[in-house]
């Protein structure tokens, strides 16, 4: 499988981070990784990716992560021998504008991000059971991967998501509704520099998305969202080789997942 990574950036700082992530991690696998520095909306731009992406699979990729998973390539290729759409994190149950609405026990997630009070990088996960969760509804932005035909018969809606809010939950909301497959695939271990940010403006797109399917959502659930687990790292584990495998292994990783189990069961 050879893979196009598609990303957006105007900080060649952080672009050329996320490129030797991707360069590192997909060794051979990589057939080329386009960069746009001058995109007027994710959807614009990640439709321009598919036009000239030559790969059989399309990744497309916030500037701001790290890939940390090192057998990520050979990874990816077994997840997308199995889904058409994959992500690392998403929800079984579309209720609304943001993924995470539905909650438990619909909402799956694994990343590495900054802790809002120190910021020191910290594993966060949702959702108990497998790693690799099949049929989502909707997956988010930070990292997707689809097969390339399934991309080219989607397309991102760029008329309607015309700035860089709510793109994946109507291209992966779209995949679902046509019957495509999607999962979250937590053993691909990212580091995001962001926790995301919900203002004004990610409020009217999500009325935007909101408008676009109504009829077509779930009722809001009547539970609050369920625990998040949240995994301390030391910044060493992540620049040593050996640590980091250790980290990213799915037995490490289910670990976790169980403490997440048995804190929701209590």
């Amino acid at each position: 499988m050879r893979v196009s990574v598609v990303i957006c950036s105007i900080d060649e700082a952080k672009l050329e981070r996320a490129s030797a992530s991707y360069r590192e991690c997909l060794g051979g696998a990589l057939d080329e990784i386009v960069a746009f520095r001058d995109a007027r909306s994710l959807a614009e731009a990640y439709n321009r990716g598919i036009d000239c992406a030559h790969g059989d699979a399309i990744v497309f990729s916030h500037d701001d992560v790290e890939v940390l998973s090192p057998d990520f390539a050979a990874r990816l290729e077994a997840h997308l021998a199995a889904f058409d759409v994959i992500g690392i994190a998403g929800t079984r149950q579309v209720c609304g504008g943001g993924w995470h609405f539905a909650g438990h026990p619909h909402d799956f997630m694994l990343v590495v991000c900054p802790h809002p009070d120190t910021g020191e990088p910290t594993m966060v996960i949702e959702g108990g059971g497998t790693l690799v969760v099949p049929g989502m509804q909707a997956l988010d932005g930070v990292m997707l991967a689809a097969r390339a035909d399934a991309a080219r018969s989607l397309r991102f809606d760029a008329a309607t998501f015309d700035h860089f809010h709510l793109y994946d939950l109507d291209f992966t909301f779209r995949a679902h509704l046509a019957g495509l497959r999607l999962a979250v695939c937590r053993d691909l271990v990212l580091l995001h520099a962001s926790r995301g940010s919900y203002d004004a403006r990610w409020d009217a797109y999500r009325e935007r998305f909101e408008r676009k399917f109504a009829g077509r959502l779930a009722a809001p659930p009547a539970r609050k969202r369920a625990p998040l687990l949240n995994v301390p790292l030391d910044e060493a584990i992540l620049r040593d080789p050996a640590e980091l495998a250790r980290l990213c292994s799915p037995a490490t990783l289910l670990r976790f997942v169980a403490r997440l189990d048995a804190a929701v069961a209590a």
